[in-house]
């Protein structure tokens, strides 16, 4: 079904604004998937704030084109569907690379980060990165460490103390 220039236009903006304010971008193959299954992709990528589209190449070409991730135009073939992820940078690799290990047929092809085009075989390293709270969370044990060891310290100088005057105590009584 033909789509009309205005369709067009309305799709190239539409995927452009996404493009804009997304921190990373996964592409894949999906021949061979089931409707039923792309459902449930689209549902998880809702669920996980990720932008995902499927998209003609040479819509989606002038769509990136002067954004963070126009080194995608390379790997632009065959039928693309692409993730945008919005608000961590590692959502769309996660949701997509749980989707291939279900689906056989489906093939993550590229990953663009910074402005850089990676490898399909990188989508573990984009995948692992930590989401927000996790991150918070480490940087938060990792700033309590010091205060945490300075008390433990600051505590053991009175209970040495205290062990040392009861070695003396225990000495005298079975001296006495």
């Amino acid at each position: 079904m033909a789509i009309r220039l205005q369709e067009k236009k309305q799709i190239v903006s539409e995927v452009s604004e996404a493009a804009n304010n997304a921190l990373s971008a996964v592409l894949a193959d999906y021949r061979g998937v089931t409707v039923t299954d792309m459902t449930g992709l689209r549902k998880t990528a809702r669920e996980n704030n990720v932008y995902l589209r499927v998209v003609r190449n040479t819509l989606l070409k002038k769509a990136v084109a002067g954004t963070d991730f126009e080194c995608i135009q390379e790997v632009l073939v065959g039928p693309t569907i692409l993730a945008f992820s919005l608000e961590d940078p590692g959502a769309a690799a996660r949701v997509l690379k749980d989707f291939s290990k279900e689906n056989s047929q489906f093939e993550i092809r590229a990953l663009s980060v910074g402005g850089k085009l990676l490898d399909a075989s990188q989508i573990d390293v984009l995948a692992k990165l930590p989401t927000h709270d996790q991150a918070l969370s480490i940087l938060m044990s990792v700033m309590l460490a010091p205060v945490t060891k300075l008390a433990r310290t600051l505590k053991e100088v009175p209970a040495k103390a205290t062990r040392g005057v009861a070695a003396v105590r225990d000495q005298k009584q079975e001296a006495a």
